[in-house]
């Protein structure tokens, strides 16, 4: 079909649907052909976090292309953008994967022609940044992790240092000599233990007690194998590496590879 009578048969749609109280993915087989594209994008973006699908991403942008100028303020409105995002909610839901509850998706267009590389269509997902947390007002007592799944050094450790090193063994050796010791050691040979690098992680505390930040100390490539995650109200965000690290928030599920913290802090 032609994108010029794509549009405009989802032109009508958009403004005769609300009017006729037909469903809008049944009547207008354009958009659904628009819908079934983006939930490909969308599910082929997930990944596994253990065992389950995770969609990271709260900011879905659909990039439109051939889209006659005069055409465009339909993908502008908000019944077009409130309808595609509560058709991907629906999709993760029924999926049974994880996602932000602030997703929403929105469309972009341009009115260039699509090429052979580019395609008509093409979805960009990002993850905003995460508001800043308040600190904390502590009470002297030092936050903790508790070990949910694998088998730790330790079921419960207090964060009472102002380092506190992750990692596989207790004593990290090199050629060269010790690197250095983890003070929580997941070194009993089990297959979730054996996805927890040497040196997988390591937590920072500030002066005051009231910051505690996460940092990812595994060599990897490719940012979908940094093997360092946090699960925050059923949305997950990977730890990659960075010199600011990533703030820990009481409650957060801190996934390293298959093994599982929980960060308490009171």
């Amino acid at each position: 079909m032609a994108l010029s009578n794509l549009i405009e048969k989802l032109g009508r749609a958009v403004f005769e649907a609300p009017f006729s109280g037909a469903r809008l993915s049944q009547d207008a087989p354009e958009l659904a052909e628009i819908r079934l594209a983006v939930l490909d994008e969308v599910k082929a973006k997930s990944h596994r976090v253990s065992g389950s699908d995770v969609f990271p991403f709260d900011i879905i942008r659909i990039h439109l292309r051939g889209i006659p100028e005069e055409q465009a303020h339909i993908f502008s409105t908000d019944f077009v953008n409130e309808y595609l995002t509560g058709q991907i909610r629906e999709e993760l839901t029924r999926s049974d994967c994880r996602f932000p509850s602030r997703l929403k998706a929105t469309f972009e267009t341009t009115h260039e022609l699509p090429t052979s590389q580019d395609g008509w269509l093409s979805v960009v997902v990002q993850a905003s940044s995460p508001e800043p947390q308040k600190p904390t007002e502590t009470t002297g007592q030092p936050a903790s992790l508790v070990v949910r799944l694998g088998k730790a050094s330790s079921s419960e450790l207090l964060l009472d240092k102002p380092r506190i090193n992750i990692g596989r063994t207790e004593q990290v050796e090199r050629p060269s000599g010790p690197s250095r010791r983890n003070d929580l050691a997941f070194s009993e040979d089990t297959e979730i233990n054996r996805t927890v690098s040497r040196e997988h992680a390591h937590i920072l505390r500030s002066e005051t007690g009231a910051e505690y930040r996460l940092f990812n100390d595994r060599v990897y490539k490719g940012e979908a194998n940094c093997g360092l995650w946090i699960v925050r109200e059923s949305a997950s965000q990977p730890v990659h590496r960075s010199s600011r690290g990533t703030l820990l928030a009481p409650g957060d599920d801190i996934y390293l590879g298959k093994a599982v913290i929980t960060f308490q802090q009171n």
